[in-house]
């Protein structure tokens, strides 16, 4: 039986551009993979009234994010002849304008790592334990509905 091994999937704040580009390069050296398809999550400056989206401070359930996390990505590796997945999500405060999710599958062809992609970032977004609460620029807040 396989061994289950949960990848920690959380960044405190935003996700760096230079830790995108870190990851992206990291892989270089795996010349079987022939096609990267990445999403890059950023908060919005929504208007809500008369005041905009100032960032949003995201808060989840880690050990049952986690643990959905792997269920997950085992899915997607059965369906998929991905050769690596990697998800990356914020906590905490993420001003408007930064990346709050870096989503990244390689493969040895396009389109088996853009399915995949969509596939994954779809599935984080519906099943993930993970809130989002919008701090407006007048610092009210609101909770975030994924749509």
């Amino acid at each position: 039986m396989k061994e289950k091994k949960l990848k920690n999937i959380f960044i405190n704040g935003a996700v760096s551009a230079q830790f995108i580009a870190e990851s992206i390069q990291k892989h270089q050296h795996n010349t079987t993979i022939g096609a990267h398809s990445i999403f890059l999550g950023q908060v919005r400056a929504d208007q809500i009234g008369e005041e905009k989206v100032a960032g949003i401070n995201y808060t989840a359930y880690e050990e049952m994010a986690l643990n959905k996390m792997y269920e997950i990505r085992e899915a997607i590796f059965e369906k998929y002849p991905v050769i690596c997945l990697h998800v990356h999500h914020s906590l905490g405060l993420v001003p408007a304008g930064e990346v709050c999710l870096f989503v990244f599958c390689s493969s040895v062809h396009r389109k088996a790592a853009m399915e995949a992609c969509d596939e994954l970032v779809e599935r984080i977004k519906a099943e993930l334990p993970i809130w989002g609460k919008e701090i407006l620029t007048n610092a009210a807040h609101q909770w975030k509905e994924n749509k």
